[in-house]
């Protein structure tokens, strides 16, 4: 048998001590089985060591988790939480969008109306009678030869074809009733055509409307009055019906919806055939509680909201004109008198009617402000 020569290193306090040993390669392999051995050895130590110090890990830091009944209870609980407040949040971005677009929309009528030569005279506008029949082309003839020219229309419609111009046929009112669309001057408060107080009578020939389209896509139904008056006799009392040249029912975005009044939908109206003044009032849901003296009536306004401000007398003018967009009645509210912000003196202010019946006296008057009357407050 073959001898190995191993050499023996032994080693102490730095020295080293060597000599040859012979051993056979039976004992080569010997060793080498021991080497393995004590290699896995080692190794499965190592392990359980790292498995003991990973379960004491584990119960120093357990690890946590959520269990489908609770997941199913947190995703209820969102979905809750989200049917509750996304509506209200959705109202809020549409009001404000709504607002963006009423204000554009009033700066762009209020721009074209005042290149307009005159408010009156357009159109033909004649009562029937037994042999002859009625002819009323003034609405029409107002937008085609008249607005037309000042402002980009895409669409005119006749009063036989409104909903072509996206005007729906029923809208909801301020107080939440669902109305039919009005189609004439009457419609819209019989007060604007007819009526007789004392000695005061007001006639005026019940108009058809007529509708557009306009470039930036509102739909807009027109009332027009083409013998509209420049002034009033100034004494105590006034009809304002005289005065209202063209009045103009809103539908910011067509057909689409809700197609309520105080939303998408509102009213702009324009007063006088020269020096036109314009109004647009956004008016509160309700009277305010109470009744006010003068001093007080504005301050009562900007206690709702500070944007809110006591109507002048030619918005009241607007409201009446657009009753039945606002109320189911013949008043505005539960009040007949009303303040208005318009001063005639020191002590006396401007105050508006509401009959409260149909076909009486309904206008404006004045009086000493120390005298308590109703407020209605808007948005400008």
């Amino acid at each position: 048998m073959k001898k190995l020569n191993v050499l023996i290193s032994a080693g102490g306090g730095g020295s080293k001590l060597s000599r040859a040993t012979s051993i056979t390669p039976r004992a080569t392999i010997e060793l080498r089985s021991y080497a393995r051995v004590e290699r896995a050895t080692r190794k499965t130590a190592l392990f359980r060591a790292s498995a003991s110090v990973g379960v004491l890990r584990e119960a120093q830091y357990p690890r946590y988790a959520f269990t489908m009944a609770e997941i199913l209870l947190s995703l209820t609980i969102i979905g809750v939480v989200a049917a509750i407040t996304l509506p209200s949040l959705t109202g809020n971005i549409n009001e404000r969008t709504w607002n963006t677009q009423r204000k554009a929309l009033y700066a762009r009528m209020s721009q074209a109306i005042a290149l307009m030569p005159a408010l009156n005279g357009y159109g033909t506008l004649t009562e029937g009678n037994e042999s002859t029949s009625a002819v009323d082309t003034a609405a029409e003839t107002f937008v085609t030869e008249g607005l037309s020219k000042v402002l980009k229309i895409n669409n005119i419609c006749d009063n036989e074809h409104l909903a072509d111009c996206g005007i729906p046929n029923k809208i909801t009112n301020l107080v939440g009733t669902n109305i039919d669309i009005p189609k004439k001057l009457s419609e819209l408060n019989s007060g604007n055509i007819s009526f007789t107080y004392s000695s005061v009578t007001v006639s005026l020939i019940d108009t058809k409307a007529a509708a557009f389209e306009t470039a930036n896509g509102e739909s807009i139904l027109l009332f027009y009055n083409p013998v509209c008056r420049g002034s009033l006799n100034e004494s105590s009392m006034m009809n304002p019906q005289l005065t209202m040249c063209a009045n103009f029912i809103y539908d910011l975005n067509g057909n689409k919806g809700p197609n309520t009044v105080g939303k998408d939908i509102g009213f702009i109206s324009a007063y006088y055939p020269s020096d036109v003044e314009i109004v647009a009032p956004y008016p509160y849901s309700r009277d305010v509680n109470g009744k006010y003296k003068f001093s007080d009536a504005a301050k009562a306004c900007t206690d709702l909201d500070s944007e809110y401000r006591l109507p002048n007398i030619t918005e009241y003018s607007s409201m009446f004109a657009n009753l039945k967009l606002l109320s189911n009645g013949n008043s505005l509210g539960n009040e007949y008198y009303y303040w208005s912000s318009s001063k005639v003196s020191p002590v006396r202010s401007w105050y508006f009617w509401f009959g409260g019946w149909a076909n009486s006296w309904n206008g404006i008057g004045m009086n000493n402000q120390d005298n308590a009357f109703a407020v209605r407050c808007v948005k400008r």
